[in-house]
């Protein structure tokens, strides 16, 4: 979940609110990759979730890495819930996962020494206080009254809003974890292909990330449950709009869209005033209910426009939403998979051939095919193995089109960072697979076994 926004006067002008957005576009030297993602930590004794305070718990880990590792703490009502250093963030998921809001970097290279110095850092704190960190799609045991809900404002009105939309909300916000990638975009024309590839190829993500089989215990007949939580959750702000096809689309009509979701809050004076339901449209005429009289910021908009969750979003520069969780080196390859196919133009365009005829119901239908079975999916005449592969290709070209090296110039280009989706397309076999076989071969079952296994 997003920090508060800050900066950016009044709002004057409805214009102001694609400007905003557009003011993003950025020449192709100037494109950078900023790679989050988030995990959940438990006690290695008990193995349950991480309470906020105490001796094994969230606020120590915030604390080790603060005074360990050089981070500056940021506070909400004087109670530490992040980190920043060197245009880089941790923060903290409302049930407690920690996340890496990595800072704007040149190439896949960089991200990975970036993952890579955070995860140690973090088990070096870990490790001396008996706390663990498993990287998964979703909480594999732990049931909803086990997870605590951090102390932070913003999520406080989203627990009571999520228990009024959809089925799915409250366990979104405590038991799943994502792992996602930023991108730029040159222009709006640059913008809306890419946006278009995104959302509809958003289900191969899906796919290939797939790390979440189980579910309070047990298997839960989907590879990703994640995404399956994602399709319950607030029909206002969640999937894959329709509109984002349409002739015509752009900075103006994604602002159109973002209007019309219900908001969550206003942030002022460090509080998180409750605006659940209420209008945008209405905040601009200065007859918004939680503050009358008053008229948005270009923060407030900024704000606004983190609370919406489709399977790709705009903001000054594009998320990639459609991943689970995962070990260690599946953090590089979903940078290195969407870097490959959005920024090199003839990878981009080969992928947009494959899915620019498709309509809405196979976008759609591809998504909940992908959850269930992975790489094992079919809709109609698409296979999503043969898919992967196609795509996986593409990706390839398109980094080592980018010939970004790495060590020193040993390293030629980023194509490396993928090898675990090409095991995974060689086999057709997802990390979901390998659990399920785990769970019911050497495991016997017990799947308290996958905190040994699979943590960090």
């Amino acid at each position: 979940m997003s920090i508060p926004q800050s900066g950016g006067g009044p709002i004057t002008d409805h214009a102001q609110l694609a400007e905003y957005m557009a003011s993003g576009c950025k020449p192709r030297d100037q494109w950078r990759i900023g790679t989050e993602h988030e995990k959940f930590g438990y006690c290695k004794d008990t193995l349950m979730p991480l309470p906020y305070d105490g001796e094994r718990s969230i606020q120590a880990v915030l604390s080790g890495l603060r005074d360990r590792f050089g981070w500056s703490p940021v506070e909400e009502g004087g109670l530490l819930i992040g980190l920043e250093k060197d245009g880089a963030n941790i923060s903290l998921e409302p049930g407690g996962q920690v996340e890496l809001s990595g800072g704007p970097l040149d190439n896949i290279h960089q991200t990975c020494d970036e993952v890579n110095d955070h995860l140690r850092e973090v088990k070096a704190v870990a490790d001396e206080i008996g706390v663990r960190f498993i990287g998964l799609g979703a909480a594999p045991i732990w049931t909803h009254e086990e997870m605590p809900l951090m102390p932070k404002g913003r999520y406080k009105l989203m627990d009571g809003y999520m228990g009024r939309v959809g089925t799915m909300g409250r366990v979104m916000m405590r038991r799943t974890c994502t792992v996602q990638v930023n991108l730029d975009f040159a222009s709006e024309a640059d913008m809306v292909q890419k946006l278009r590839v995104a959302m509809a190829l958003q289900s191969v993500a899906t796919a290939l990330f797939a790390n979440s089989p189980f579910f309070e215990g047990k298997p839960n007949g989907h590879k990703s449950w994640r995404s399956r939580v994602w399709r319950d959750l607030d029909a206002d702000r969640t999937g894959i709009p329709a509109f984002v096809f349409e002739d015509g689309f752009g900075f103006e009509r994604w602002a159109d869209y973002a209007l019309d979701v219900p908001m969550y809050f206003v942030y002022r004076d460090g509080k998180y005033i409750d605006a659940l339901g209420q209008s945008f449209r209405d905040f601009m005429k200065g007859k918004l209910p939680a503050l009358p009289g008053e008229t948005p910021t270009l923060s407030d908009w900024a704000d606004h426009l983190t609370t919406l969750f489709p399977e790709a979003r705009i903001k000054k520069y594009m998320e990639m939403r459609g991943a689970d969780g995962g070990p260690w080196r599946r953090l590089c390859a979903l940078p290195a998979f969407w870097v490959g196919l959005l920024y090199d133009q003839g990878a981009l365009d080969a992928a947009w051939d494959l899915c620019k005829d498709w309509d809405q119901e196979m976008r759609l239908d591809l998504r909940v095919a992908a959850s269930v079975d992975g790489l094992q999916a079919r809709v109609g005449d698409v296979k999503m193995h043969d898919l992967a592969r196609e795509l996986l290709a593409i990706s390839q070209a398109g980094l080592k089109a980018r010939a970004r090296p790495g060590a020193g110039g040993l390293v030629p280009d980023e194509t490396h960072f993928l090898n675990a989706l090409v095991e995974s397309v060689e086999t057709g076999r997802t990390l979901a697979d390998e659990l399920i076989d785990d769970y019911r071969g050497p495991w016997n079952g017990d799947l308290t076994r996958i905190y040994a296994e699979r943590s960090y």
